[in-house]
């Protein structure tokens, strides 16, 4: 791929087919976490971690272990496996040294464990067949795209604290009717890269 391919192929990946608003992958932490800008801020950087490093090791896994031994059958079990690993690398080091966030993120830092937008950029960049540095990109730019989509949904979120609003609309129904309009707002970015 040529630099402007790999532009395009970035941009693609946070914007027009974002693994969140375009795919619906992972919208438990989304409604979970984005209540406040700090936990959803915190989440995006566990998220971008992990979603990179599961996105390369598991290319490896793939690609080193499963295919030469011929059990590909058992993709999904071994990438459950090593993303629950990075989870909870991810988990002993911000106990550590980020108590605070640690404690707000509460079960939701866990649960990246079961986190589909992981599991699901794992399983495309296989599907796709890329090649190691696009597996690499891809995964980047997915989580970037993930992080973008809770950050801003959580700038909205904490608006809502600041006005009156009917009981009815309060809590996860508003959420859900503001992520269906950012869905959609995203979806205007569908022209900007055709063909990818």
């Amino acid at each position: 791929m040529s630099f402007g391919d790999y532009m395009l192929f970035i941009v693609s990946a946070i914007l027009v087919n974002n693994i969140l608003l375009a795919k619906f992958l992972g919208n438990c932490p989304f409604l979970g976490v984005s209540k406040r800008m700090d936990t959803a801020t915190g989440m995006s950087m566990a998220v971008i971690f992990v979603m990179v490093m599961a996105g390369m090791i598991t290319w490896l896994v793939q690609y080193y272990i499963l295919v030469p031994l011929n059990i590909e059958y058992l993709q999904t079990i071994a990438f459950i496996l090593v993303i629950a690993a990075l989870v909870q690398l991810v988990e002993i080091v911000m106990a550590k040294s980020l108590p605070a966030l640690y404690r707000a993120l509460g079960i939701f830092l866990p649960l990246i464990t079961t986190n589909c937008a992981v599991l699901g950029v794992a399983i495309i960049n296989i599907n796709e067949e890329y090649d190691f540095v696009d597996t690499l990109v891809f995964s980047l730019a997915s989580a970037v795209g993930y992080s973008l989509a809770l950050v801003l949904f959580a700038g909205i979120r904490e608006r809502f604290m600041l006005v009156k609003m009917p009981k009815a609309f309060q809590g996860t129904s508003i959420g859900l009717v503001v992520a269906g309009f950012l869905a959609l707002a995203f979806s205007g970015f569908a022209g900007l890269v055709g063909g990818h």
